[in-house]
């Protein structure tokens, strides 16, 4: 207990916000696209808040380490058109055969194996990429909310400069004062109520395994394991890899039958508890992920109840208080990236390609970044030279 702070468990609370705000509304839409009842959206959000929230607890405190698990988004996105025509049973099939394939993974060590040919350099810049966008978005909520925008600036320079352990906090708790006051925080229509889990069991159709299993694996793979390994590496973090995906994979194939149908690293959320707003102790920080862990078993036990909260918030909020949260792990990473005039120009590529967002073949941005900086890195690089790896 003596190595958790209350700015850890700020950022334990901020990290599952900015999870729940950003992208539970496409978890929605995949469970519709299934054609799920509302107790089997609720079973979902139930079986994701408990398979996270136990996975990082276990593993934060093995390795002691702030390793953050979370829902594969770009993967919901990915059900969202591929589950329609599907049956929940069939859909739930899918769900557990990428589980096993995402252990697979891990025993092999294949996948850890693979990211030891990944340079530091483009691993930050990478990560600084996938962030730039919550920095870009604190600023450019100014257009809609523009007096709550500035004060939650102001308030986070004064924080920074006299309280900077507790500044987030501060700025999180002047921010829902101060929406509150504006009327912008109703909570009139919250109860609390337990949510009940619906179990569905799997049938396994070829079609779906092969349209649906195969492209969720692949897909929660290069776009979130990928980032989530480099996160951890890049915050100089080095924890047995292929154990950690392992277990990722595992709580999947555990928890699918209740909808649990893709679980992985978390990259943004667990910059976040990695960040020295965390806490300023590197070796402490582990303290912030095991509190989001906490707010995540949680949320799972009040799954509706707890969607109805998160979304209580202002958008404007949300965005501008991930935005300056992240503004250290942003501008450390950059400074890595961009330090080695060597792989500067690759860096360079990595960093751009991820920040522009594109998706191609259902992939995210962030795979195809690294793809081109280290296609840049080997072909632009003398051979004679040393590669730094992470």
């Amino acid at each position: 207990m003596k190595d958790f702070s209350l700015s850890s468990i700020t950022a334990g609370f901020v990290a599952v916000l900015v999870g729940y705000t950003s992208s539970a509304v496409i978890i929605f839409q995949a469970a519709a696209a299934a054609g799920a009842s509302q107790a089997e959206v609720t079973s979902w959000f139930f079986a994701l808040g408990i398979g996270m929230g136990l996975s990082t607890l276990g593993l934060s405190l093995y390795y002691k380490t702030p390793i953050l698990t979370a829902w594969s988004t770009p993967g919901a996105a990915l059900l969202v058109t591929s589950l329609p025509g599907l049956s929940m049973a069939e859909a739930t099939g899918a769900f557990i055969f990428c589980g096993a394939l995402i252990t697979l993974a891990g025993i092999t060590g294949w996948f850890e194996r693979l990211m030891k040919f990944l340079p530091q350099e483009l691993a930050t810049a990478m990560l600084a990429g996938v962030l730039l966008q919550f920095g870009l978005a604190a600023f450019k909520s100014a257009e809609t909310h523009l007096i709550l925008v500035i004060s939650m600036f102001l308030v986070y320079l004064i924080s920074k400069r006299l309280l900077p352990r507790y500044a987030i906090l501060i700025v999180l708790t002047g921010a829902v004062a101060m929406v509150s006051w504006m009327g912008e925080f109703d909570l009139d229509t919250l109860a609390f109520q337990f949510a009940i889990p619906v179990f569905t069991a799997p049938s396994f159709s070829f079609a779906a395994l092969i349209g649906v299993g195969i492209p969720l694996f692949i897909v929660t793979m290069a776009s979130q394991n990928m980032p989530g390994i480099a996160v951890i590496k890049a915050s100089g973090y080095n924890p047995p890899l292929s154990p950690i995906i392992t277990w990722t994979g595992i709580t999947t194939l555990l928890l699918a039958p209740l909808g649990a149908f893709a679980l992985n690293l978390a990259a943004i959320t667990a910059a976040i508890c990695m960040s020295e707003e965390a806490h300023p102790d590197k070796q402490r920080r582990y303290t912030a992920a095991v509190s989001a862990s906490i707010f995540y078993i949680v949320s799972g036990l009040l799954a509706a109840s707890v969607a109805t909260l998160m979304f209580a918030f202002p958008q404007a909020l949300v965005l501008t208080l991930a935005g300056l949260a992240l503004l250290s792990t942003i501008g450390n990473s950059l400074a890595v990236a961009l330090g080695n005039t060597e792989g500067r120009e690759a860096a360079l590529i990595t960093f751009l390609a991820t920040a522009s967002g594109m998706t191609l073949f259902g992939i995210g941005s962030a795979f195809w970044g690294l793809l081109a900086g280290m296609l840049a890195w080997h072909l632009m690089r003398k051979p004679t030279e040393q590669q730094p790896s992470v």
